[in-house]
């Protein structure tokens, strides 16, 4: 059950990753070209966030059964990033693009609702890319 529910986290992040990555470059060119607010735009922010919400509940199952999780041994640093910091920062990251779907949304022109998909999106970004166990980490995970 646990090898699954790590596998499906894996495979989520790859889907989070491209959404997010396209809803960056979607939006920047939106802003430099200046052009409407498109359908496809709309659905993408909407498909990057659902992506992201699911991660996050596949992430929160995965925090509880975890044994890389445990409480009281801060002090070694693989136990302690996945007890607090990867949880706590992917869901900030999760917190921001949901603020940049609502905010888009919100936004009363269709260059503010590019710059708030923009400027949310990359700071989730870079969330995101603090967060992530690289391999070449000191907490090192595989790619797949």
């Amino acid at each position: 059950m646990l090898g699954i529910i790590v596998l499906l986290h894996s495979l989520l992040r790859w889907v989070l990753c491209i959404l997010l990555l396209a809803t960056i470059i979607k939006s920047i060119n939106g802003v430099v070209t200046k052009r409407a607010f498109a359908n496809s735009d709309n659905k993408i922010s909407l498909f990057l966030m659902i992506s992201a919400h699911t991660q996050l509940v596949v992430g929160i199952l995965l925090y509880f059964i975890s044994p890389m999780v445990m409480f009281g041994n801060m002090k070694d640093s693989q136990i302690r990033f996945f007890t607090v910091e990867h949880s706590t920062l992917m869901i900030i990251a999760i917190v921001f693009i949901t603020l940049a779907r609502i905010r888009s949304k919100k936004a009363a022109t269709d260059a503010a609702k590019f710059r708030m998909l923009m400027i949310f999106s990359l700071i989730a970004l870079v969330i995101i890319l603090l967060a992530v166990p690289w391999p070449f980490s000191p907490i090192a995970r595989p790619w797949f």
